[in-house]
């Protein structure tokens, strides 16, 4: 059986989803709660339904790989009476089919994050009112450049571990640092290889980038759980504070060791303003009345990142 997880507004959190009526006009599909940044998201939802008077309810599977879990989940809520529903998908295509038949039954849908496969979400008759996320090309620019210009002139090698290979999210951070590093005769990427967003993956994966190039200078890492994997192997190889590790998500551990001079430095984008800002947006397409036409664009609002450093 798949664990699923809700939080109804502030109150209760870690219930299963059951077919008992619900109060709340409206339903948020994040991607897991096991990690920092869907917290964040969901605590902004929460402040915001306070701040608006909505009631809503907030749905996690237990992980970011689970994608049948999360497809059963929206398939559950769109026979629950919400008049709208946002979602995080865990990929661009496993959300297509669920969301496809929620709009067909009248129910408003924002996309939050990873973006839903908009080609094959229109060839199933579905559209979603808007798509809120950060830049993540800029994000992984942001990291990229933060690092050129930290090893100035003298440059040198330098490389990316990337999220899990197709996940959006994580291939539009990858091209933005790649872009960065090509286009400067300083440095030179040396290898750019997947650690599926986790913490152990990217030490071992770190430990063998660095045992293949000796003298690298920088790590730039799609996410800071990541980034956290790879400052370990860099202290295990006894070259702390002598190699850049930058992360991405400003989640608070990453922070504290960027504090401590584990990490160099986090490109933190803001989930809780993601989160509030895409209920904001469901919330005024419910009271228009108006669901968004099949082949009309859907609103595009981006979501500033900040680079955190010491």
């Amino acid at each position: 059986m798949h664990k699923l997880l809700k939080v109804v507004a502030a109150t209760t959190c870690g219930l299963m989803l059951s077919s008992a009526a619900h109060a709340a006009d409206y339903a948020v599909i994040l991607k897991t709660l096991s990690n920092p940044f869907w917290v964040d998201m969901k605590a902004g939802i929460e402040q915001e339904a306070k701040t608006l008077g909505v009631s809503v309810d907030v749905f996690a599977t237990s992980s970011e790989g689970d994608f049948q879990a999360q497809l059963q989940l929206f398939e559950d809520l769109t026979n629950k009476n919400y008049k709208g529903i946002a979602f995080a998908p865990l990929s661009a295509a496993n959300l297509v089919v669920p969301a496809a038949k929620a709009y067909q039954k009248g129910i408003h849908l924002v996309n939050l994050d990873e973006k839903v496969d908009m080609d094959n979400l229109a060839k199933a008759k579905g559209n979603v009112e808007a798509f809120i996320t950060t830049d993540n090309v800029a994000v992984g620019a942001r990291g990229a450049q933060f690092i050129v210009d930290t090893l100035g002139a003298t440059g040198g090698d330098v490389a990316i571990i990337e999220g899990k290979a197709g996940n959006a999210s994580g291939e539009a951070r990858k091209n933005g640092a790649t872009s960065v590093f090509l286009s400067q005769k300083s440095v030179k990427l040396v290898a750019s290889q997947p650690a599926d967003w986790d913490r152990i993956k990217a030490l071992d994966v770190a430990t063998n980038v660095l045992q293949r190039n000796p003298d690298i200078k920088a790590f730039y890492c799609a996410n800071d759980t990541m980034a956290m994997g790879v400052a370990q192997a860099v202290t295990n190889a006894g070259k702390k504070g002598k190699i850049l590790v930058v992360g991405t998500d400003g989640i608070p551990e990453a922070r504290k060791m960027v504090s401590e001079g584990s990490m160099t430095a986090t490109v933190a984008q803001n989930p809780a303003e993601i989160g509030a800002k895409g209920l904001d947006l469901l919330v005024d397409s419910v009271k228009s009345g108006k669901i968004i036409p099949l082949g009309s664009e859907p609103k595009f609002e981006l979501v500033d990142s900040v680079l955190v450093t010491k």
